[in-house]
């Protein structure tokens, strides 16, 4: 198993994933992927798209081993949600 390190802060992550998915990649995958993750090499600007995390990242250091991942859901400003959600009542 590889043992990998992070190289940058959580909020030098969170703010270099961010540019890179504002600044691109967002119009790349959103059409048709509500919902599903991105997992973006911050270094590079390589994405990988998939269902869930897991899937997603793994592809990402398949082909970058170093990879420094910053994941999002598309359309969403979180990858989870905590808590209760309410619901809707139709009048």
């Amino acid at each position: 198993m590889t043992v990998r390190q992070r190289r940058y802060s959580k909020e030098e992550i969170a703010r270099r994933g961010q540019e890179l998915y504002e600044a691109g990649i967002r119009q790349q995958v959103e059409a048709g992927n509500e919902g599903k993750i991105v997992a973006i090499d911050i270094e590079t600007g390589e994405f990988e798209v998939d269902e869930t995390v897991v899937p997603a990242t793994n592809r990402l250091f398949e082909r970058l081993p170093d990879a420094q991942p910053w994941i999002i859901r598309i359309g969403h400003r979180a990858v989870y949600h905590f808590g209760a959600r309410s619901l809707k009542k139709n009048s």
